[in-house]
């Protein structure tokens, strides 16, 4: 897809890669049941690199039928009627796309600047499939203006309740999913950055629990999906960073770990869910050795729900205080 970028504004986009979507089953042609055309194959050499459907092989690859045999053995092929072998320095690939509801469709947000006073949207399909036929499914498209937060006396982290966001269908069910900066420097989600591999879902009460407020963010995909956000500080002083912890209610049950970064300090944050609600708050205390700090919020570990779709812990009332002068919401806070 190809948008115009923004921190100020954002782009919603509600789309289903329907070719792709395996929930803890078979991939596309995973059984090799589909095999080359007659004149795709010399021997048992498959010829071509897209031949092998839903596949892309390089290399010396063949398409075995079992029973085949070879000189005095015959092949067995554990599931099914076909396999493939591959030669030396040969290989098969397949490209999904991660769908991280269990439906099908998932929500992304994107942010683009406005540089003009009319600016054109391309929502674009790069043609990667070989089927000219086969491609994503769009539907709701929004715009919405975002003001960042002021900063206030009492934090100095910024949008901190993460209650400034993108737009959020109301008949949406599923979140919407915040890109990592690698395919969106500007992210919709004022004040913060994804610094990860893979999105964060930005999630609201009206379809989920939330510690506080009507925001706040699920870290759906462990380590590769990490929250960040850099912020003044004084050296010297000492600091104390309050947060919440929890799950949004949605199935999402086991043993969780929150890990949380603010140089030179870390912690990290044990949570066990049932997958109905809940939170725990937590805090960590440093001495800060410079005038700015990154602050990091990522899961230690990897979740899924019993439909395959992933999960994992929700943060949310993100608090950075000096300790010296805590005011009433660190007190609060603790």
């Amino acid at each position: 897809m190809t948008v115009m970028r923004d921190p100020q504004l954002s782009f919603l986009l509600d789309f289903s890669w329907f070719w792709v979507h395996v929930v803890l089953g078979l991939l596309p042609n995973g059984d090799f049941k589909d095999g080359p055309k007659s004149t795709e194959v010399n021997g048992t050499q498959v010829i071509g690199k897209f031949a092998l459907p839903k596949w892309e092989i390089d290399g010396f690859v063949e398409y075995i039928e079992s029973g085949h045999k070879q000189g005095d053995i015959h092949l067995l092929v554990p599931e099914g009627a076909y396999a493939v072998r591959l030669g030396n320095e040969a290989s098969i690939k397949q490209r999904l796309k991660t769908v991280y509801s269990s439906i099908g469709w998932d929500s992304y947000s994107w942010g683009f600047q406005a540089k003009f006073s009319k600016v054109d949207l391309v929502i674009h399909n790069p043609g990667i499939e070989e089927d000219p036929a086969c491609g994503p499914l769009i539907d709701a498209v929004a715009i919405q203006t975002l003001d960042p937060p002021p900063l206030t006396k009492y934090n100095v982290i910024n949008n901190g309740d993460f209650e400034e966001g993108p737009y959020l269908f109301v008949n949406t069910v599923w979140g919407v999913l915040i890109p990592p900066m690698l395919e969106d420097v500007h992210s919709p989600l004022p004040a913060w950055m994804v610094e990860s591999l893979k999105a964060v879902k930005y999630i609201d009460s009206g379809h989920y629990t939330v510690p506080q407020g009507k925001r706040a963010v699920e870290l759906v995909a462990g380590r590769e999906s990490a929250l960040a956000q850099v912020v003044r500080t004084i050296p010297g002083k000492t600091y104390a960073l309050t947060f919440s912890v929890g799950d949004a209610a949605d199935g999402c049950v086991g043993y969780m770990m929150v890990e949380v970064y603010a140089d030179p300090g870390n912690l990290k944050v044990p949570y066990e869910s049932n997958g109905t609600g809940g939170f725990k708050k937590a805090i960590l205390k440093f001495v800060e050795t410079a005038n700015r700090t990154r602050v990091v919020f990522l899961s230690s570990n990897y979740h899924m729900k019993f439909d395959g779709s992933l999960c994992g812990p929700v943060i949310d009332d993100v608090l950075l205080l000096s300790v010296h002068n805590p005011g009433r919401r660190l007190l609060r806070a603790t």
